[in-house]
């Protein structure tokens, strides 16, 4: 198996549990970035950032139900401890198989909590992580588990009535993408970019091909306990990426987060909680300074 860039830079990569889909950018001489996109995201929110990382190839997977790559088997809840498996079979493969170990983890939002759990648990397998609107696995009061996990299942049983319902169709990706700039204030060209990645042709139109129960609540949440011990000595050497108008609460816990890192560099950009596309060129310019340094 190699990483070779097919027609628009496609790529496929077998793991031994799944299939991912991703886009590769760059010539192979050039040291790796292993891009790990958001929630509901998929590898095309890292296109604005590859046309400024030139000195590097990127990597960019979607993650399982996500974009091209494959929905998990079974109609089960999902977890978020689902993605570190997933994280560590890719790793595997890109390092014994494909013989190109990632010189760095990029991960934005979700992609960034589980590079940055997965490189506490794992700082061997890790040279350098850059986190974007990211920072640790997300955590409440143990208080709320009962009330999580009903709420769970109420929203996975009501998944399972609607399975046997033909799929909502739009008449263009545009009409999608309109939905998800109004829903989430999204810049609309970012929401095109990601949406049509997310969504398949049909003769009467287009549906998404993003795995729904994406959107159920997970059955269980780690306590700040249980995260404060996970992050405990995080020793792999970190650039913290956080927008001027990103979300407030990862402000709030960058003290949190030098206690918990010990080689921890912060920088505030401006831009949203999706400033790597709105902003490319200062957050490659960072990524690019802290790479080299």
């Amino acid at each position: 198996m190699h990483l070779v860039c097919e027609p628009d830079n496609e790529i496929t990569l077998e793991l031994p549990h799944i299939t991912l889909a991703g886009r590769l950018w760059g010539a192979p001489d050039k040291p790796l970035i292993l891009a790990l996109h958001g929630w509901l995201d998929n590898a095309d929110s890292f296109l604005p950032l590859s046309k400024y990382l030139t000195d590097y190839q990127i990597l960019a997977i979607d993650w399982p139900g996500h974009g091209g790559s494959q929905h998990r088997p079974g109609s089960y809840p999902l977890h978020w401890v689902d993605y570190l498996y997933d994280l560590d079979a890719l790793i595997e493969v890109l390092t014994h198989v494909v013989k190109r170990k990632p010189f760095a983890l990029v991960g934005h939002s979700l992609g960034g909590i589980i590079a940055s759990a997965y490189a506490a648990a794992f700082a061997e397998k890790v040279d350098k992580l850059v986190l974007i609107e990211a920072l640790s696995p997300l955590y409440e009061s143990e208080s709320k588990s009962k009330t999580r996990l009903q709420n769970s299942f109420a929203g996975h049983r009501r998944f399972l009535a609607t399975q046997t319902k033909p799929a909502s169709i739009y008449r263009d990706i545009a009409i999608a993408a309109n939905a998800r700039h109004k829903l989430t204030a999204l810049d609309l060209q970012w929401c095109e970019l990601l949406t049509q990645r997310n969504m398949q042709n049909l003769d009467s139109g287009v549906c998404w091909r993003s795995d729904p129960r994406l959107k159920l609540d997970s059955p269980l949440r780690l306590t700040f306990s249980q995260v404060d011990a996970l992050m405990q000595a995080h020793t792999v050497n970190t650039l913290l990426i956080s927008g001027s108008g990103g979300f407030p609460q990862l402000q709030e816990a960058i003290p949190m987060a030098h206690r918990w890192f010990s080689r921890l560099q912060t920088v505030e950009i401006d831009g949203d909680h999706h400033l790597h596309m709105g902003n490319a060129a200062q957050v490659s310019e960072a990524i690019r300074d802290f790479l080299t340094a």
